[in-house]
């Protein structure tokens, strides 16, 4: 029983993280040339105001305005395998998949360019992080790893309890909760769990470049950062043999075992941003900065968590109920074997609770930091209708702050390299396709089903429609392969040793239309 609070840790912080295109908290297809080309560090156009802010100033005098909506689909899916498994009664076998499903009707943003002479004026809204829900309808793997686990740590409290009381009242085969209408002796197992999770990170930028020459440009904004985040789900309904678990916690409460989050997390952070770009000839040369985001969520929680306070009490009542006068309860109670038992049970469920559920306490304030990233781009026509560009990007994941010190576990920051080409087929059609390669610094501590990313590729295609000299269509699809993590750590019971082997990967689609205004 005393593991059973760790499932909080999995409900809570599952689909944490859905980026859509970035690195672990960062969205970068924030315009649909992005889906299309996947390439746009080094391109000019009003795009630019989140890929190339320098290179904006290069566009002609006018007032720009573009908006874009995409439509995401994802999945998540994880592939466990652990012996004890076989023991719950609803699917007794050792394997299991896990899917989340997380689906976006409208990820929208929208930008700004106003150029005078040498000044450019932008602004650009977006959802810069997460952006959209995800579920688990019958909850992950970890969930029930801790079940199993607290199903077998029940059988051995009722057997220790069984054996002192046999002891106690120099008898053999009594079974008050080792027999088969209670925990029974084989860790048999069952529950019901769920869990979503919902992420948004709007982020409004505003800033200028200036166009020094024919050549150079530079850029200074602020990025205005604003988390909404909520996460809900459960374990409940437990039961170890034929005895559902909150008869020994509190038989008042028929939820007294039941695990519960509902967490509202909000918070502000701003973001500095400086680029420069360089053209020459037929090439085109960028770079853009973005300084860490310091955040720091509040939570606004309604919690309900299981306590074992009470043990004593409802142990000394099954006694009771058993025949056992005042005297021999109290002698089977305060025996050492059982004082050890529950002394070490109460201790450690605190601590694993706290460990599981403190980063949702209601009124805590938790680090969410958004890494810094660097962007470099290099662009090169050979003749006028054809456009090819190259990009890097790097994130500093490792050095931005998360709860309880998460991102230390990562090897390194995320590295992305990206290539796109883009071919004015006629006056009225470009064509262009793209891909994009994002590389995690993950390590084995660092994965887990919680919040779980895995290194990818992306390929992208889509069409311009120049409808208009003053009105353009952007149509795009886009998908991510990922790659498969897979992972595998030990777990002691007693002293059997046991293996829990995970297999994570993701599936990733996006269709996106949006319409470039010049007036």
């Amino acid at each position: 029983m005393n593991k059973m609070k760790l499932a909080f840790t999995a409900i809570s912080i599952a689909a944490c993280s859905p980026a859509f295109a970035g690195g672990l908290l960062t969205n970068t297809n924030q315009h649909i040339a992005f889906n299309r080309m996947m390439s746009r560090e080094a391109s000019i156009g009003i795009d630019g105001v989140y890929y190339n802010p320098a290179g904006v100033a290069f566009m002609d005098d006018g007032t720009y305005f573009s908006i874009n909506w995409q439509t995401v689909a994802q999945t998540r899916t994880i592939e466990n395998e652990y012996a004890l498994f076989n023991n719950n009664t609803n699917n007794p076998t050792a394997q299991r998949q896990f899917k989340g499903k997380a689906f976006v009707p409208v990820l929208p943003s929208f930008q700004f360019a106003y150029n005078k002479n040498n000044l450019s004026l932008q602004a650009n809204f977006a959802v810069a992080g997460g952006g959209g829900k995800c579920k688990f309808d019958d909850g992950l793997g970890s969930f029930e790893k801790i079940v199993s686990e607290t199903a077998m740590g029940a059988v051995g409290l009722a057997n220790a309890i069984d054996g002192t009381i046999n002891q106690a009242l120099q008898t053999t085969g009594m079974q008050i909760f080792t027999n088969d209408a209670m925990f029974g002796t084989k860790g048999t197992y069952s529950f019901n769990s769920y869990m979503r999770g919902r992420q948004y990170y709007f982020g409004l930028s505003v800033g200028a470049a200036y166009k020094l020459n024919s050549n150079w440009s530079v850029y200074g904004g602020l990025r205005t950062v604003y988390a909404s985040c909520n996460y809900y789900g459960y374990v409940k309904d437990i039961k170890v043999g034929n005895m559902p678990l909150y008869q020994v916690l509190d038989p008042s409460k028929s939820y007294s075992a039941d695990i519960e989050l509902n967490c509202d997390q909000n918070g502000w952070g701003f973001t500095p941003i400086i680029a420069i770009d360089y053209k020459l000839r037929h090439w085109n040369f960028s770079a853009k900065y973005e300084f860490k985001t310091r955040m720091r969520l509040k939570n606004e929680s309604v919690n309900r968590t299981p306590s074992i306070g009470n043990l004593p009490a409802n142990l000394a009542s099954a006694f009771s109920a058993n025949g056992f006068d005042e005297n021999t309860s109290a002698a089977i109670l305060n025996s050492k074997n059982v004082t050890d038992a529950m002394v070490s049970l109460k201790t450690q469920f605190d601590q694993k609770l706290d460990e599981a559920i403190g980063e949702y306490a209601d009124g805590k304030s938790i680090a969410c930091d958004i890494p810094a990233l660097l962007t470099l781009g290099v662009g090169y026509s050979p003749i006028d209708p054809l456009r090819i560009n190259v990009g890097y990007h790097y994130f500093w994941d490792k050095q931005a702050t998360a709860y309880n010190n998460k991102n230390e576990k990562l090897s390194r920051g995320t590295i992305e390299l990206n290539a796109g080409v883009e071919y004015d087929a006629s006056k009225l059609v470009t064509v262009s396709a793209g891909w994009q390669n994002t590389n995690y610094g993950l390590t084995r501590e660092y994965m887990e089903d919680k919040s779980f990313v895995t290194s990818s590729n992306s390929i992208g295609a889509g069409v311009c429609l120049h409808l208009t000299n003053k009105l353009d269509l952007n149509l795009a699809y886009f998908t991510t392969l990922y790659g498969h993590e897979k992972t595998s750590e030990e777990s002691t019971l007693g002293t059997t040793k046991l293996s829990y082997n995970s297999d994570y990967t993701r599936t990733n689609h996006v269709f996106g239309v949006g319409v470039d205004f010049k007036f």
